[in-house]
């Protein structure tokens, strides 16, 4: 895993902004801690960060080929787990390899078959090359985007990069938000082009661009297609069980110390268990971390969200499975700590005001960093198998709408309730989200026969996978390489996606429960305390020091920052009076509002964006 970014400027030699394009790949030394280069040839400069995860020595990038008409240069992002494969097609086909690194196989597949290249590949992956011989770009995201990738345009070419804040090291890229990035921060649609900063996007996942002299091309080689689905039940069955156990086994593979992400859910038990048996085979053992809270136990009240607490059943998952189990045991102060608000606001680039569940990831994934360089994660289990209530509760599953939104309160899914008036006015969330919803249903096609119910399950199965997955790979992968940790996640396996997407409805939840496939593939490997466990969401912390804080902060900032720039976009009274209340006065949505606040205040201070809310 890795950062990359680049500069394409085909009316200049970059040979003399080498220090612009080494500050751009600088940005990204959490992303890459092991080393980071920079490649220059005339209007092409590439930048590197790498995590060396595959063949430590011998994958260093950028990567490059020289041919007879140019160099063909790479600076990859990612893992391809079908590489050994593709290696011995290509030595077959007469490439002679100097690496055992996936990145020389992609750069060696694209000498071969060109773009089409990414067509062959399954994983995870962002690439850029740079084909001297053509004198064009050629940018390269996975199916799924588990693998972030952003683009600027200018007048003579492209500013791209893993994460926005490579592309803002160059003066190209100014620093704007206006009323639609506005509007993407305070809702939960995750559009999966928009970048928020004005000028920049997103490369669609699944897609290839192209940048020449006469302009720049998209070309997607993936979609979800709809497809009809004729296996019987114990087949299908069947089939997830294979697939998963094909896509965990290609994701073991790692030349680094390697564990799971344990939360003791159904997802992540199954990751554990079937890892835990491959490398069973091999003599070796799993290890595993849990994230857990300082006096959870005693401070813990269910709600709707989660009925139970995490640690007793990855406890009993992980020795049910002979797994090495450790929990990462987090504490309030920790949560709440300036330094980490500020380095999750560095990694996400933006004031998304997560909080503690971003905060406590961050951390978990820190503490993880010191045993392992590679985590498989549950990540994009509910969404393939529909895991979560609105799939299975008709008013929401039925409600016009992204069915998250319909779930939950206004208050979290329009989070307006720390701004000003007039900016809420402006901003006209309503609107943006029903323009928004209708444009993500919009490519979803039934086929003949499809009742309403296979409709609609199709509906909500290309919204999950296009637009709430892509916010959880994306919070998942920021967190995790800001501290040098490769998060995979084999759920993410496009067969596997493709697979179960297809499938109706009546096969989907054959047993009337949420993952009735996954429940029953994986059934015969795990404690039935876990098999039968319900949905339980991402834990937050319950200590009221952890609001308390909250509270304290943004007190402080009222006080010591009252001409701060933040009260141009927030309401300076509602914020006080959430600073008054008592703390077990505060709902979840108020809680939520206060993190935004104060993620803002970070945001403003180290980005210094230009905001426009006319």
């Amino acid at each position: 895993m890795c950062g990359i970014t680049g500069w394409i400027s085909f009316d200049r030699d970059l040979a003399r902004e080498r220090d612009t394009v080494e500050k751009m790949t600088a940005t990204m030394a959490e992303r890459g801690p092991d080393a980071g280069g920079v490649w220059i040839e005339g209007p092409a400069a590439l930048g590197h960060r790498r995590l060396a995860v595959i063949d430590l020595v011998g994958g260093t990038q950028p990567m490059t080929v020289d041919t007879p008409n140019g160099a063909v240069a790479l600076v990859y992002s990612g893992e391809v787990y079908n590489f050994t494969e593709l290696r011995a097609d290509l030595v077959a086909r007469g490439h002679r390899f100097r690496s055992r690194s996936d990145t020389e196989v992609v750069l060696r597949g694209y000498l071969e078959w060109g773009e089409a290249v990414v067509e062959r590949l399954i994983g995870m992956y962002a690439f850029a090359l740079w084909d001297a011989r053509e004198q064009r770009l050629v940018l390269i995201r996975d199916r799924l985007g588990i693998k972030p990738l952003y683009l600027w345009q200018t007048d003579d070419g492209v500013l791209f990069g893993s994460e926005p804040k490579a592309i803002l090291a160059n003066s190209l890229a100014r620093r704007v938000v206006g009323l639609d990035g506005l509007r993407e921060l305070f809702t939960m649609i995750a559009d999966p082009r928009t970048a928020v900063w004005e000028g920049m996007r997103q490369v669609d996942p699944g897609t290839v661009v192209t940048v020449s002299r006469s302009g720049l091309r998209e070309r997607r080689y993936w979609d979800l297609a709809t497809a009809e689905h004729t296996d019987d039940q114990p087949t299908t069955i069947d089939t997830v069980r294979d697939l998963l156990q094909d896509s965990i086994a290609r994701q073991l593979v790692a030349d680094v110390p390697l564990c799971t992400l344990l939360s003791g859910g159904l997802d992540s038990s199954a990751v554990t268990a079937l890892a835990a048996a491959r490398l069973r085979d091999t003599g070796e053992q799993v290890r595993a971390f849990t994230v857990d809270f300082a006096d959870q136990e005693r401070n813990f009240v269910a709600d709707e969200w989660r009925s139970t607490l995490d640690s007793p059943f990855a406890r009993e998952v992980a020795g049910h499975v002979g797994a090495r189990h450790s929990s990462v045991v987090i504490d309030s102060a920790s949560l709440a700590a300036p330094e980490v608000r500020a380095a999750v606001v560095a990694a996400r680039d933006l004031p998304y005001g997560f909080g503690d569940s971003d905060a406590s990831l961050y951390l978990l994934s820190r503490a993880v960093r010191e045993h392992s360089t590679v985590a498989l994660s549950g990540e994009s289990a509910d969404e393939i198998f529909a895991g979560y209530r609105w799939f299975h509760e008709p008013a929401l599953r039925d409600a016009g709408t992204f069915p998250w939104m319909a779930a939950m309160p206004d208050e979290l899914t329009r989070r307006t309730g720390l701004l000003r008036p007039e900016l809420v006015r402006a901003l006209d969330l309503d609107a943006y989200v029903a323009e928004r919803y209708s444009e993500a249903v919009a490519p979803v096609e039934s086929l003949p026969g499809d009742g309403p119910l296979d409709t609609r399950i199709r509906q909500l199965s290309y919204l999950h996978l296009t637009r709430f997955l892509r916010a959880m790979l994306d919070r998942k992968d920021r967190m995790s390489m800001a501290t040098g940790l490769e998060v995979r996640v084999p759920f993410c396996d496009h067969r596997l996606i493709e697979y179960v997407h297809n499938v109706p409805w009546s096969l989907r939840a054959f047993d009337g429960r949420e993952k009735s496939l996954l429940r029953a593939a994986t059934a015969d490997l795990l404690p039935q305390s876990v098999v039968e466990r319900k949905k339980v969401h991402y834990p937050l912390a319950s200590d009221s020091a952890y609001l308390t804080a909250l509270q304290q902060q943004s007190a402080q900032v009222l006080g010591d920052h009252s001409g701060h720039r933040v009260f141009d976009l927030i309401d300076t009274t509602a914020v006080t009076k959430l600073t008054d209340r008592p703390t077990d006065g505060l709902t979840l949505p108020e809680r939520i509002d206060l993190e935004q606040f104060l993620d803002l205040v970070v945001w403003l201070d180290h980005y210094d964006p230009v905001v426009t809310t006319a």
